[in-house]
């Protein structure tokens, strides 16, 4: 059984930054796709990022790119999410979630069979 831990959520001003991880066990993630997912208090949940399994191809919300770069490490069996230029409507929680596919996209959420806890990000001054 995969397991997912989220961790690097925190507190930042508005133009900071935070490097978010997702830590596997219990499987290999060099099979799986990952995606960034986020939920701010009252609003429904949205993908972020995702990274392919096949090749690393990426996909980012409009809302972030420029800003947010995933990346993965299947030698570390994880996979990150730098968010800089951090602004407030980004405070949310942060999930990492897995998919047994070759390509990954963040339009549903569903698909994913494997989540995190996840991390809160809080950005405010």
């Amino acid at each position: 059984q995969l397991q997912l831990v989220e961790s690097g959520g925190g507190l930042v001003q508005p133009g900071g930054s935070l490097r978010l991880s997702c830590a596997a066990s219990g499987r290999t993630l060099d099979y799986y796709s990952i995606g960034w997912f986020r939920q701010a208090p009252g609003k429904e949940r949205e993908g972020v990022s995702c990274i392919s399994s096949l090749g690393g191809g990426t996909n980012y919300a409009d809302s972030v790119k420029g800003r947010f770069t995933i990346s993965r490490d299947n030698a570390k069996n994880a996979v990150y999410l730098q968010m800089n230029s951090l602004k407030p409507e980004d405070t949310a929680i942060y999930y990492c979630a897995a998919v047994g596919t070759y390509y990954c996209q963040i339009l549903r959420a569903r698909n994913y069979a494997y989540w995190g806890q996840g991390t809160q990000v809080t950005v405010s001054s």
